[in-house]
């Protein structure tokens, strides 16, 4: 398994993300995908995805396919 350099991402969080410490996630696009991490624990895994695997989990969220509580 290849580890991907992240050292120059731009991590972001959501415009609507709890600034005071609630339940996020960060993203990153270092084309061709997308980087995912848990921002409160930026130094832990990451989950990469390619631009169709991100639109995918990103519709299902919308749609409530996970359970997200």
């Amino acid at each position: 398994m290849s580890t991907m350099d992240l050292a120059a991402a731009q991590w972001r969080k959501s415009s609507r993300s709890d600034h005071q410490g609630g339940q996020c996630v960060e993203v990153a696009g270092i084309a061709p995908v997308i980087a995912v991490r848990d921002s409160k624990n930026p130094d832990g895994p990451k989950l990469i995805l390619d631009a169709a695997d991100w639109r995918a989990l990103t519709r299902q969220i919308k749609a409530s396919e996970h359970d997200l509580a």
